[in-house]
């Protein structure tokens, strides 16, 4: 069920004092964790992924897949108020940059060569990210 989100807004001298400094850089200032390195990218548990800035829930463990592109990708996001999407012109490219819609935070971006059926692959970053494990 889609609901109008409660916007977090905090000076940067705010968020920088909340966050480690990797964090900081991809969800503030727009950065991008090397491929293949993140915490979470090879995570298989079952649960659900939380923005690292405001704890807003984005991704279900159902919805993760590998995509073999270095960063934990997901076909959908566990509700479509979560996240905005917007254009991004960065480094003379065309890609459509993911937002938490809570807080504004970086995540990474969305591609149109996802498994069927919505061919969606978010592209996240784990920097941008925290994991929840189900309850057994």
């Amino acid at each position: 069920m889609s609901h109008a989100v409660e916007k977090i807004v905090r000076s940067e001298a705010e968020w920088r004092a909340l966050l480690p400094p990797e964090p900081y850089h991809v969800l503030r200032e727009k950065g991008t964790e090397r491929p293949f390195t993140g915490a979470l990218t090879e995570n298989r548990e079952t649960g659900s992924y939380h923005c690292a800035g405001c704890g807003a829930l984005l991704f279900a463990s159902s919805a993760k897949f590998d995509s073999g592109c270095g960063w934990p990708s997901f076909t959908i996001p566990a509700d479509a108020m979560a996240i905005e999407e917007h254009e991004d012109l960065s480094f003379g490219m065309r890609r459509i940059e993911v937002t938490c819609a809570r807080c504004g935070g970086h995540l990474g971006h969305v591609f149109p060569d996802g498994p069927r059926p919505a061919g969606l692959r978010y592209c996240i970053n784990s920097a941008s990210l925290t994991f929840t494990r189900a309850a057994e």
